[in-house]
């Protein structure tokens, strides 16, 4: 199949849409946002055994793929941990759209280290699904602000969820793809008791089966999303599969305004026609 990446890739970014759509019910319904992430982490495991059956559970283990994989599984899960906590201090509508341009830091490396190329097409492509990440993580500004520590934690998100796409084609090089994703796996429990550590604990926790059993479904597309996302690195160039992936808002957003009934501002609408024609330019080959 010639376009391997392109197929993964989109499966990615519907996934994530979804989840995106999804993702405040539980909160709302009292299940915050890092028991979230401790159901994600274990969402990982049935992913992880998939991944293992498709290379009868031999994965590399030598120094250099153990170091690539946790560094992949660590930069992403830690970068999610971290962003949890800018979100309490700083402002949502700075931060998302902050955070979400980590393609160009992506971009950026597989262009100096990995030398790859896109045509012209795709080129444009780049170009304009980065604005429309930009225009569609924009969110109504809030005055919910503490101190400036929240602008050295967004840095670091960004910076380091570029940097694990990067690490991501990079290691598709000498490992597989199963490999990567079991040790993202693996990182993501690993942390998981720092989340529940960072949880207040003393405010009310809605632990419902009902509502514990949707979070779990919401997060497995989170998983599923991840473990498509290395396929789509393994077969694609970095530079594509990034700003491809990047554009989940736009599924998120339109499921939303099904779900919810709200009308997109100006600012999301840019977002949609923009995501629109980014996706059909990155595409092509």
């Amino acid at each position: 199949m010639k376009k391997k990446w392109l197929l993964f890739a989109l499966v990615t970014t519907l996934a994530w849409g979804i989840w995106g759509a999804l993702i405040e019910i539980p909160e709302k319904q009292g299940f915050p946002a890092t028991f979230g992430y401790i159901v994600w982490a274990l969402s990982m495991i049935p992913c992880a055994i998939v991944a293992l059956c498709i290379v009868k559970w031999k994965i590399e283990y030598d120094l250099k793929s153990i170091i690539l994989g946790c560094l992949v599984g660590f930069l992403g899960a830690g970068g999610q941990l971290i962003l949890f906590e800018a979100l309490r201090l700083g402002p949502a509508y700075i931060i998302f759209p902050f955070v979400s341009m980590s393609p160009v830091v992506t971009i950026f490396l597989s262009l100096v280290f990995l030398k790859e190329k896109a045509n012209n097409i795709q080129k444009l492509g780049i170009i304009v699904a980065l604005l429309a990440i930009f225009f569609l993580s924009v969110q109504p500004a809030d005055s919910g602000m503490s101190g400036y520590t929240w602008i050295i934690m967004a840095s670091l998100v960004f910076f380091m969820w570029g940097i694990q796409a990067y690490i991501m084609k990079f290691a598709n090089r000498t490992m597989k793809a199963e490999s990567i994703y079991v040790y993202m796996a693996i990182t993501a429990i690993v942390l998981a008791p720092f989340a529940y550590y960072m949880t207040d604990l003393n405010a009310s926790i809605n632990m419902d089966p009902k509502v514990v059993s949707f979070a779990f479904f919401i997060q497995m597309l989170n998983a599923i999303g991840a473990l498509t996302l290395v396929y789509a690195y393994r077969y694609g160039s970095a530079i594509i599969v990034s700003p491809m992936t990047g554009l989940s808002p736009l599924i998120t957003i339109i499921l939303s305004l099904i779900i919810y009934a709200v009308f997109p501002s100006t600012m999301l609408f840019i977002g949609l026609v923009l995501a629109t024609i980014a996706l059909l330019a990155l595409s092509r080959e």
